[in-house]
């Protein structure tokens, strides 16, 4: 059992975000579903109050607490991807859910979570030693809402402006 587990606070959709997040990820499952036993000043008996999960093995609890505390960018989650085809199944499953694009493969689902989708190939451009190739990844990157592993390597290799 992990000492850390992240909270989500949702506004009364912890269950239905719990089935959309299990089915991003491989190795992600709902643990639990937890219902009030007694009437609450904004539940009834029976009601969903927490969903358990796991995604990508890593443990989070939902908290059905209302509208009181709406998501910000203060939070997000990265998932590092290791194709375009995972970035791309995963971006469209975010967004075409009733989410919204961002800039910087950052991305927001339909309850206001934020996400960045970012491929494994973009941090190892931008952290590359030769620091032109690192600014021009960097570059190009900050272009774009989806990222394009593609462009980017593109980007990084072209020749300097002034060579």
């Amino acid at each position: 059992m992990s000492r850390i587990v992240p909270c989500i606070w949702c506004d009364y959709t912890a269950e239905e975000a719990a089935e959309f997040y299990v089915s991003l990820l491989p190795d992600s499952r709902i643990v639990s579903i937890q219902r009030t036993p007694v009437d609450t000043p904004s539940q009834k008996a029976g009601d969903v109050i927490t969903a358990e999960i796991e995604l990508a093995g890593q443990p989070f609890l939902l908290l059905n607490g209302g509208p009181q505390f709406p998501h910000s960018e203060a939070v997000s989650f990265q998932i590092h991807t290791d194709s375009q085809e995972e970035t791309d199944r995963l971006w469209n499953a975010i967004v075409d859910h009733g989410g919204a694009e961002s800039a910087c493969g950052w991305c927001k689902d339909k309850w206001g979570l934020s996400w960045q989708i970012t491929p494994r190939r973009l941090i190892a451009l931008i952290s590359d030693p030769d620091t032109g190739r690192a600014a021009r990844a960097m570059q190009a990157m900050m272009t774009m809402t989806r990222i394009d592993i593609a462009a980017i390597e593109a980007a990084a290799d072209a020749a300097p402006a002034n060579a």
